[in-house]
Protein backbone atom coordinates (compact mmCIF):
# COMPACT_ATOMS: atom_id res chain seq x y z
CA UNK A 1 0.00 0.00 0.00
CA UNK A 2 2.82 2.38 0.89
CA UNK A 3 4.62 1.45 -2.29
CA UNK A 4 1.56 2.26 -4.41
CA UNK A 5 1.17 5.61 -2.65
CA UNK A 6 4.83 6.35 -3.28
CA UNK A 7 4.45 5.54 -7.00
CA UNK A 8 1.38 7.76 -7.28
CA UNK A 9 3.14 10.58 -5.42
CA UNK A 10 6.19 10.26 -7.63
CA UNK A 11 4.04 10.27 -10.77
CA UNK A 12 2.14 13.33 -9.50
CA UNK A 13 5.36 15.22 -8.82
CA UNK A 14 6.74 14.34 -12.25
CA UNK A 15 3.48 15.48 -13.86
CA UNK A 16 3.46 18.77 -11.97
CA UNK A 17 7.12 19.36 -12.79
CA UNK A 18 6.53 18.71 -16.48
CA UNK A 19 3.45 20.93 -16.49
CA UNK A 20 5.32 23.74 -14.72
CA UNK A 21 8.22 23.46 -17.14
CA UNK A 22 5.82 23.66 -20.05
CA UNK A 23 3.94 26.57 -18.51
CA UNK A 24 7.15 28.57 -18.13
CA UNK A 25 7.90 28.42 -21.87
CA UNK A 26 7.21 31.86 -23.30
CA UNK A 27 6.09 31.90 -26.93
CA UNK A 28 6.49 34.95 -29.12
CA UNK A 29 2.73 35.49 -29.38
CA UNK A 30 2.40 35.36 -25.58
CA UNK A 31 5.22 37.87 -25.22
CA UNK A 32 3.58 40.25 -27.73
CA UNK A 33 0.14 39.95 -26.10
CA UNK A 34 1.63 40.59 -22.67
CA UNK A 35 3.43 43.66 -23.94
CA UNK A 36 0.30 45.04 -25.61
CA UNK A 37 -1.55 44.62 -22.32
CA UNK A 38 1.06 45.91 -19.88
CA UNK A 39 3.14 48.52 -21.71
CA UNK A 40 2.45 51.94 -20.20
CA UNK A 41 2.82 53.91 -23.44
CA UNK A 42 0.05 51.88 -25.05
CA UNK A 43 -2.18 52.45 -22.03
CA UNK A 44 -1.49 56.17 -22.23
CA UNK A 45 -2.36 56.40 -25.92
CA UNK A 46 -5.52 54.40 -25.29
CA UNK A 47 -6.56 57.04 -22.77
CA UNK A 48 -5.70 59.82 -25.24
CA UNK A 49 -7.93 58.16 -27.84
CA UNK A 50 -10.76 57.87 -25.32
CA UNK A 51 -10.35 61.55 -24.47
CA UNK A 52 -10.60 62.48 -28.17
CA UNK A 53 -13.71 60.33 -28.50
CA UNK A 54 -15.33 62.23 -25.63
CA UNK A 55 -14.39 65.50 -27.33
CA UNK A 56 -16.58 64.50 -30.31
CA UNK A 57 -19.60 64.28 -28.02
CA UNK A 58 -18.71 67.63 -26.51
CA UNK A 59 -18.50 69.23 -29.97
CA UNK A 60 -21.90 67.80 -30.93
CA UNK A 61 -23.50 69.16 -27.77
CA UNK A 62 -22.17 72.63 -28.48
CA UNK A 63 -25.04 72.95 -30.96
CA UNK A 64 -27.57 72.73 -28.14
CA UNK A 65 -29.10 76.05 -27.02
CA UNK A 66 -27.93 77.68 -23.82
CA UNK A 67 -30.62 77.59 -21.15
CA UNK A 68 -29.90 79.55 -17.98
CA UNK A 69 -31.97 80.29 -14.91
CA UNK A 70 -31.07 82.61 -12.08
CA UNK A 71 -32.61 83.93 -8.90
CA UNK A 72 -31.41 86.63 -6.57
CA UNK A 73 -32.78 88.20 -3.44
CA UNK A 74 -31.30 91.50 -2.28
CA UNK A 75 -31.55 94.15 0.39
CA UNK A 76 -30.51 97.71 -0.25
CA UNK A 77 -31.33 101.26 -1.20
CA UNK A 78 -32.61 102.50 -4.59
CA UNK A 79 -31.24 106.01 -4.90
CA UNK A 80 -31.08 106.95 -8.55
CA UNK A 81 -29.02 109.56 -10.33
CA UNK A 82 -29.20 111.00 -13.80
CA UNK A 83 -26.03 110.42 -15.79
CA UNK A 84 -24.27 107.92 -18.04
CA UNK A 85 -22.33 104.93 -16.71
CA UNK A 86 -20.89 101.64 -17.89
CA UNK A 87 -20.53 98.55 -15.75
CA UNK A 88 -16.88 97.97 -16.70
CA UNK A 89 -15.82 94.47 -15.70
CA UNK A 90 -19.15 93.95 -13.96
CA UNK A 91 -18.17 96.36 -11.20
CA UNK A 92 -21.53 98.10 -10.90
CA UNK A 93 -24.98 97.64 -9.32
CA UNK A 94 -28.34 97.64 -11.07
CA UNK A 95 -30.41 99.58 -8.54
CA UNK A 96 -33.38 101.33 -10.17
CA UNK A 97 -35.24 104.16 -8.45
CA UNK A 98 -36.21 107.84 -8.70
CA UNK A 99 -33.59 110.54 -8.94
CA UNK A 100 -34.44 112.41 -5.69
CA UNK A 101 -33.11 115.74 -4.61
CA UNK A 102 -31.03 114.29 -1.81
CA UNK A 103 -29.59 111.01 -0.56
CA UNK A 104 -31.64 108.83 1.73
CA UNK A 105 -30.97 105.44 3.31
CA UNK A 106 -34.38 103.84 2.91
CA UNK A 107 -33.77 100.15 2.24
CA UNK A 108 -36.03 97.21 1.45
CA UNK A 109 -35.86 93.72 -0.01
CA UNK A 110 -36.01 93.04 -3.73
CA UNK A 111 -35.80 89.98 -5.95
CA UNK A 112 -35.15 89.06 -9.59
CA UNK A 113 -36.06 85.73 -11.20
CA UNK A 114 -34.82 85.07 -14.70
CA UNK A 115 -34.95 82.31 -17.33
CA UNK A 116 -32.93 82.80 -20.49
CA UNK A 117 -32.57 80.82 -23.73
CA UNK A 118 -29.84 81.64 -26.23
CA UNK A 119 -29.30 79.49 -29.34
CA UNK A 120 -26.82 80.08 -32.15
CA UNK A 121 -29.02 78.33 -34.68
CA UNK A 122 -27.08 79.23 -37.82
CA UNK A 123 -23.30 79.65 -37.93
CA UNK A 124 -22.51 78.84 -41.59
CA UNK A 125 -21.42 75.30 -40.68
CA UNK A 126 -19.08 76.31 -37.86
CA UNK A 127 -20.50 73.78 -35.39
CA UNK A 128 -20.45 70.96 -37.95
CA UNK A 129 -16.88 71.80 -38.86
CA UNK A 130 -15.89 71.73 -35.19
CA UNK A 131 -17.36 68.21 -35.00
CA UNK A 132 -15.31 67.21 -38.05
CA UNK A 133 -12.17 68.54 -36.39
CA UNK A 134 -12.92 66.55 -33.24
CA UNK A 135 -13.62 63.42 -35.28
CA UNK A 136 -10.37 63.81 -37.24
CA UNK A 137 -8.48 64.26 -33.96
CA UNK A 138 -10.05 61.04 -32.67
CA UNK A 139 -9.03 59.17 -35.82
CA UNK A 140 -5.51 60.55 -35.42
CA UNK A 141 -5.24 59.44 -31.79
CA UNK A 142 -6.82 56.07 -32.57
CA UNK A 143 -4.32 55.43 -35.36
CA UNK A 144 -1.56 56.71 -33.11
CA UNK A 145 -2.57 53.92 -30.74
CA UNK A 146 -2.58 51.37 -33.57
CA UNK A 147 0.83 52.41 -34.88
CA UNK A 148 2.20 52.30 -31.32
CA UNK A 149 0.86 48.74 -30.98
CA UNK A 150 2.44 47.85 -34.32
CA UNK A 151 5.80 49.26 -33.32
CA UNK A 152 5.56 47.51 -29.96
CA UNK A 153 4.94 44.21 -31.75
CA UNK A 154 8.07 44.81 -33.82
CA UNK A 155 10.14 45.83 -30.78
CA UNK A 156 9.05 42.81 -28.72
CA UNK A 157 9.65 40.44 -31.62
CA UNK A 158 13.14 41.85 -32.17
CA UNK A 159 13.93 41.55 -28.45
CA UNK A 160 12.57 37.99 -28.46
CA UNK A 161 14.80 37.03 -31.40
CA UNK A 162 17.81 38.69 -29.79
CA UNK A 163 17.22 36.74 -26.60
CA UNK A 164 16.86 33.52 -28.59
CA UNK A 165 20.18 34.22 -30.30
CA UNK A 166 21.82 35.06 -26.97
CA UNK A 167 20.58 31.81 -25.43
CA UNK A 168 21.88 29.82 -28.40
CA UNK A 169 25.24 31.57 -28.09
CA UNK A 170 25.31 30.65 -24.41
CA UNK A 171 24.71 26.99 -25.24
CA UNK A 172 27.44 27.08 -27.90
CA UNK A 173 29.88 28.55 -25.38
CA UNK A 174 28.90 25.86 -22.88
CA UNK A 175 29.74 23.20 -25.47
CA UNK A 176 32.99 24.96 -26.20
CA UNK A 177 33.83 24.95 -22.49
CA UNK A 178 33.08 21.22 -22.30
CA UNK A 179 35.42 20.53 -25.21
CA UNK A 180 38.13 22.71 -23.69
CA UNK A 181 37.75 20.96 -20.33
CA UNK A 182 37.98 17.52 -21.94
CA UNK A 183 41.02 18.67 -23.87
CA UNK A 184 42.61 20.01 -20.64
CA UNK A 185 42.00 16.75 -18.75
CA UNK A 186 43.53 14.74 -21.57
CA UNK A 187 46.56 17.01 -21.74
CA UNK A 188 47.02 16.86 -17.96
CA UNK A 189 47.06 13.04 -17.95
CA UNK A 190 49.45 12.85 -20.90
CA UNK A 191 51.76 15.45 -19.35
CA UNK A 192 51.74 13.57 -16.04
CA UNK A 193 52.76 10.38 -17.81
CA UNK A 194 55.52 12.23 -19.66
CA UNK A 195 53.95 11.77 -23.08
CA UNK A 196 53.80 15.48 -23.81
CA UNK A 197 55.50 18.57 -22.50
CA UNK A 198 54.15 20.18 -19.34
CA UNK A 199 53.65 23.45 -21.19
CA UNK A 200 50.86 21.79 -23.19
CA UNK A 201 48.94 21.22 -19.97
CA UNK A 202 49.34 24.88 -19.00
CA UNK A 203 48.25 25.94 -22.45
CA UNK A 204 45.16 23.75 -22.15
CA UNK A 205 44.29 25.41 -18.82
CA UNK A 206 44.53 28.79 -20.51
CA UNK A 207 42.07 27.63 -23.16
CA UNK A 208 39.64 26.55 -20.43
CA UNK A 209 39.89 29.96 -18.79
CA UNK A 210 39.30 31.62 -22.15
CA UNK A 211 36.23 29.43 -22.71
CA UNK A 212 34.89 30.34 -19.24
CA UNK A 213 35.29 34.04 -19.96
CA UNK A 214 33.49 33.63 -23.30
CA UNK A 215 30.67 31.80 -21.52
CA UNK A 216 30.39 34.55 -18.91
CA UNK A 217 30.15 37.17 -21.63
CA UNK A 218 27.48 35.15 -23.41
CA UNK A 219 25.47 34.89 -20.17
CA UNK A 220 25.87 38.61 -19.60
CA UNK A 221 24.52 39.30 -23.09
CA UNK A 222 21.65 36.90 -22.46
CA UNK A 223 20.72 38.68 -19.24
CA UNK A 224 20.78 42.05 -21.00
CA UNK A 225 18.48 40.81 -23.75
CA UNK A 226 16.15 39.19 -21.20
CA UNK A 227 15.97 42.45 -19.30
CA UNK A 228 15.19 44.31 -22.51
CA UNK A 229 12.37 41.88 -23.30
CA UNK A 230 11.03 42.15 -19.75
CA UNK A 231 10.90 45.96 -19.94
CA UNK A 232 8.98 45.83 -23.22
CA UNK A 233 6.54 43.35 -21.67
CA UNK A 234 6.07 45.46 -18.56
CA UNK A 235 7.61 42.76 -16.36
CA UNK A 236 10.61 42.66 -14.04
CA UNK A 237 11.75 39.07 -14.64
CA UNK A 238 15.15 38.51 -16.28
CA UNK A 239 14.89 34.78 -16.99
CA UNK A 240 12.70 33.36 -19.74
CA UNK A 241 12.45 29.95 -21.30
CA UNK A 242 11.70 30.63 -24.95
CA UNK A 243 10.19 28.56 -27.71
CA UNK A 244 13.07 27.44 -29.95
CA UNK A 245 11.08 25.34 -32.42
CA UNK A 246 10.60 28.02 -35.06
CA UNK A 247 14.13 29.39 -35.01
CA UNK A 248 15.55 26.10 -36.37
CA UNK A 249 13.98 26.63 -39.80
CA UNK A 250 13.59 29.42 -42.30
CA UNK A 251 10.27 31.12 -43.13
CA UNK A 252 8.23 29.48 -45.86
CA UNK A 253 6.91 32.68 -47.44
CA UNK A 254 9.34 35.41 -48.50
CA UNK A 255 7.27 37.10 -51.19
CA UNK A 256 8.02 40.61 -52.35
CA UNK A 257 5.49 43.33 -51.66
CA UNK A 258 5.12 47.10 -51.74
CA UNK A 259 4.40 49.66 -49.06
CA UNK A 260 0.73 50.63 -48.93
CA UNK A 261 -0.98 53.72 -47.57
CA UNK A 262 -2.60 51.43 -44.99
CA UNK A 263 0.76 51.16 -43.24
CA UNK A 264 0.02 51.98 -39.55
CA UNK A 265 2.72 54.65 -39.40
CA UNK A 266 1.72 56.25 -42.71
CA UNK A 267 -1.93 56.25 -41.63
CA UNK A 268 -1.01 58.10 -38.45
CA UNK A 269 0.95 60.75 -40.36
CA UNK A 270 -1.89 61.08 -42.87
CA UNK A 271 -4.34 61.58 -40.01
CA UNK A 272 -2.21 64.44 -38.72
CA UNK A 273 -2.58 66.09 -42.12
CA UNK A 274 -6.34 65.47 -42.07
CA UNK A 275 -6.70 67.12 -38.67
CA UNK A 276 -4.79 70.17 -39.88
CA UNK A 277 -6.94 70.41 -43.02
CA UNK A 278 -10.11 70.26 -40.94
CA UNK A 279 -8.77 72.99 -38.69
CA UNK A 280 -8.12 75.18 -41.75
CA UNK A 281 -11.74 74.73 -42.82
CA UNK A 282 -12.92 75.53 -39.30
CA UNK A 283 -10.89 78.73 -39.12
CA UNK A 284 -12.39 79.80 -42.45
CA UNK A 285 -15.86 79.41 -40.96
CA UNK A 286 -14.96 82.03 -38.38
CA UNK A 287 -15.14 84.66 -41.12
CA UNK A 288 -18.93 84.53 -41.12
CA UNK A 289 -21.51 86.01 -38.71
CA UNK A 290 -23.60 84.12 -36.19
CA UNK A 291 -27.39 84.15 -36.14
CA UNK A 292 -28.93 83.62 -32.72
CA UNK A 293 -32.35 83.12 -31.24
CA UNK A 294 -32.92 84.38 -27.72
CA UNK A 295 -35.78 84.48 -25.25
CA UNK A 296 -36.04 85.83 -21.71
CA UNK A 297 -38.71 85.43 -19.02
CA UNK A 298 -38.35 87.70 -16.01
CA UNK A 299 -40.13 88.16 -12.71
CA UNK A 300 -39.31 90.90 -10.24
CA UNK A 301 -40.31 91.78 -6.71
CA UNK A 302 -39.67 94.92 -4.63
CA UNK A 303 -40.43 96.23 -1.20
CA UNK A 304 -40.83 99.76 -2.57
CA UNK A 305 -44.33 101.02 -3.35
CA UNK A 306 -45.07 102.34 -6.89
CA UNK A 307 -45.83 105.79 -5.36
CA UNK A 308 -42.46 105.88 -3.59
CA UNK A 309 -41.34 108.72 -5.88
CA UNK A 310 -44.09 110.92 -4.34
CA UNK A 311 -43.83 109.70 -0.79
CA UNK A 312 -40.53 108.21 0.41
CA UNK A 313 -42.23 106.55 3.37
CA UNK A 314 -44.08 104.13 1.11
CA UNK A 315 -41.78 101.13 1.38
CA UNK A 316 -41.71 97.96 3.45
CA UNK A 317 -38.79 96.23 5.15
CA UNK A 318 -40.69 92.94 5.18
CA UNK A 319 -38.75 90.10 3.59
CA UNK A 320 -41.86 88.44 2.17
CA UNK A 321 -43.08 91.71 0.60
CA UNK A 322 -39.71 92.21 -1.10
CA UNK A 323 -39.23 88.74 -2.63
CA UNK A 324 -42.77 88.27 -3.94
CA UNK A 325 -42.68 88.84 -7.74
CA UNK A 326 -45.24 91.48 -8.69
CA UNK A 327 -44.02 92.33 -12.17
CA UNK A 328 -43.14 90.12 -15.10
CA UNK A 329 -41.68 90.59 -18.55
CA UNK A 330 -40.81 88.41 -21.49
CA UNK A 331 -38.72 88.99 -24.57
CA UNK A 332 -38.00 86.96 -27.66
CA UNK A 333 -35.95 87.85 -30.70
CA UNK A 334 -33.44 86.95 -33.37
CA UNK A 335 -30.09 88.63 -33.57
CA UNK A 336 -26.90 88.61 -35.61
CA UNK A 337 -23.38 89.19 -34.37
CA UNK A 338 -20.44 89.69 -36.71
CA UNK A 339 -17.07 90.81 -35.48
CA UNK A 340 -15.65 92.38 -38.62
CA UNK A 341 -12.12 92.59 -37.22
CA UNK A 342 -12.09 88.78 -37.08
CA UNK A 343 -11.69 88.84 -40.88
CA UNK A 344 -8.20 90.24 -40.42
CA UNK A 345 -7.26 88.08 -37.44
CA UNK A 346 -8.55 84.80 -38.88
CA UNK A 347 -6.80 85.32 -42.20
CA UNK A 348 -3.41 85.04 -40.47
CA UNK A 349 -4.64 82.07 -38.46
CA UNK A 350 -5.72 80.28 -41.64
CA UNK A 351 -2.35 80.94 -43.29
CA UNK A 352 -0.50 79.66 -40.23
CA UNK A 353 -2.53 76.45 -40.21
CA UNK A 354 -1.97 75.96 -43.94
CA UNK A 355 1.78 76.19 -43.37
CA UNK A 356 1.40 73.62 -40.60
CA UNK A 357 -0.39 71.33 -43.07
CA UNK A 358 2.44 71.65 -45.56
CA UNK A 359 4.95 70.83 -42.82
CA UNK A 360 2.99 67.72 -41.89
CA UNK A 361 2.98 66.68 -45.54
CA UNK A 362 6.77 67.04 -45.60
CA UNK A 363 7.00 64.77 -42.55
CA UNK A 364 4.75 62.23 -44.27
CA UNK A 365 7.01 62.25 -47.33
CA UNK A 366 10.07 61.74 -45.13
CA UNK A 367 8.53 58.76 -43.32
CA UNK A 368 7.42 57.26 -46.64
CA UNK A 369 10.94 57.62 -48.00
CA UNK A 370 12.43 56.06 -44.86
CA UNK A 371 10.08 53.08 -45.09
CA UNK A 372 10.99 52.51 -48.74
CA UNK A 373 14.69 52.62 -47.86
CA UNK A 374 14.06 50.25 -44.96
CA UNK A 375 12.25 47.85 -47.31
CA UNK A 376 15.17 47.86 -49.74
CA UNK A 377 17.57 47.25 -46.87
CA UNK A 378 15.38 44.44 -45.54
CA UNK A 379 15.34 42.73 -48.93
CA UNK A 380 19.14 42.89 -49.10
CA UNK A 381 19.53 41.66 -45.53
CA UNK A 382 17.10 38.82 -46.18
CA UNK A 383 19.06 37.71 -49.23
CA UNK A 384 22.37 37.87 -47.35
CA UNK A 385 20.92 36.06 -44.34
CA UNK A 386 19.62 33.24 -46.56
CA UNK A 387 23.02 32.94 -48.23
CA UNK A 388 24.70 32.65 -44.84
CA UNK A 389 22.02 30.22 -43.67
CA UNK A 390 22.85 27.93 -46.59
CA UNK A 391 26.61 28.18 -45.97
CA UNK A 392 26.54 27.63 -42.21
CA UNK A 393 25.87 23.84 -42.24
CA UNK A 394 28.88 23.37 -44.54
CA UNK A 395 31.06 25.47 -42.26
CA UNK A 396 29.95 23.66 -39.08
CA UNK A 397 30.39 20.19 -40.59
CA UNK A 398 33.85 21.01 -41.92
CA UNK A 399 34.90 22.54 -38.60
CA UNK A 400 33.54 19.54 -36.65
CA UNK A 401 35.36 17.09 -38.88
CA UNK A 402 38.57 19.06 -38.57
CA UNK A 403 38.28 19.22 -34.79
CA UNK A 404 37.67 15.47 -34.47
CA UNK A 405 40.59 14.75 -36.77
CA UNK A 406 42.98 17.05 -34.91
CA UNK A 407 41.78 15.67 -31.56
CA UNK A 408 42.52 12.07 -32.58
CA UNK A 409 45.87 13.04 -34.07
CA UNK A 410 46.85 14.95 -30.94
CA UNK A 411 45.95 12.06 -28.65
CA UNK A 412 48.24 9.86 -30.72
CA UNK A 413 51.05 12.41 -30.79
CA UNK A 414 50.75 13.07 -34.50
CA UNK A 415 49.99 16.81 -34.36
CA UNK A 416 50.80 19.79 -32.22
CA UNK A 417 48.72 21.52 -29.57
CA UNK A 418 48.61 24.66 -31.70
CA UNK A 419 46.86 22.79 -34.53
CA UNK A 420 44.29 21.33 -32.11
CA UNK A 421 43.65 24.73 -30.51
CA UNK A 422 43.14 26.29 -33.93
CA UNK A 423 40.62 23.57 -34.81
CA UNK A 424 38.81 24.19 -31.51
CA UNK A 425 38.65 27.91 -32.23
CA UNK A 426 37.38 27.31 -35.77
CA UNK A 427 34.62 25.01 -34.52
CA UNK A 428 33.51 27.53 -31.89
CA UNK A 429 33.41 30.29 -34.49
CA UNK A 430 31.41 28.10 -36.89
CA UNK A 431 28.83 27.29 -34.19
CA UNK A 432 28.57 30.97 -33.31
CA UNK A 433 28.05 31.88 -36.97
CA UNK A 434 25.35 29.19 -37.16
CA UNK A 435 23.48 30.61 -34.17
CA UNK A 436 23.61 34.13 -35.61
CA UNK A 437 22.71 33.05 -39.15
CA UNK A 438 19.53 31.27 -38.04
CA UNK A 439 18.36 34.35 -36.17
CA UNK A 440 19.38 36.81 -38.88
CA UNK A 441 16.92 35.30 -41.35
CA UNK A 442 14.04 35.96 -38.95
CA UNK A 443 15.39 39.39 -38.05
CA UNK A 444 15.50 40.30 -41.75
CA UNK A 445 11.93 39.09 -42.21
CA UNK A 446 10.89 41.14 -39.18
CA UNK A 447 12.58 44.21 -40.67
CA UNK A 448 10.69 43.62 -43.91
CA UNK A 449 7.40 43.27 -42.01
CA UNK A 450 8.10 46.55 -40.23
CA UNK A 451 8.79 48.30 -43.53
CA UNK A 452 5.65 46.91 -45.14
CA UNK A 453 3.49 47.59 -42.09
CA UNK A 454 2.31 43.96 -42.13
CA UNK A 455 3.19 42.22 -38.88
CA UNK A 456 1.20 39.13 -39.92
CA UNK A 457 3.82 38.49 -42.60
CA UNK A 458 6.23 37.71 -39.76
CA UNK A 459 4.11 36.29 -36.95
CA UNK A 460 2.20 33.85 -39.18
CA UNK A 461 5.51 32.25 -40.14
CA UNK A 462 6.87 32.02 -36.62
Amino acid sequence: MHRISFVYSTFFLIFISAYSSKAQTLTLKEAVNTALTNYATIKAKQNYANASKSTIQQAKRDYLPNFSISAQQDFGTINGQNGPSYGLGGLGIASSGPALEQQNWNAAFGALYLANVNWDFFTFGRIKQRIKVADAAFQRDQNDLEQEKFQQEIRVSAAYLNLLAAQRLTKSQEKNLQRATTFKNTAAVRAKNGLIAGVDSSFAKAEVSSAKIALTRAKDLEQEQANRLGVLMGLTSTEYKLDTASINRIPASLLNDTIKTSHPILKFYQNRIDVSNQQVDYFKKLYYPTFSFFGVMQGRGSGFNPNYILNQSLYSKSYSDGINPTRGNYLIGIGMTWNLTSLLRNHSQVKAQQYTTEGLKNEYELVDQQLKSQLALAEAKLKNALDNYNEVPIQVKAASDAYRQKSVLYKNGLTTLVDLTQALFTLNRAETDRDIAYTNVWQALLLKSAALGNYNLFINEF
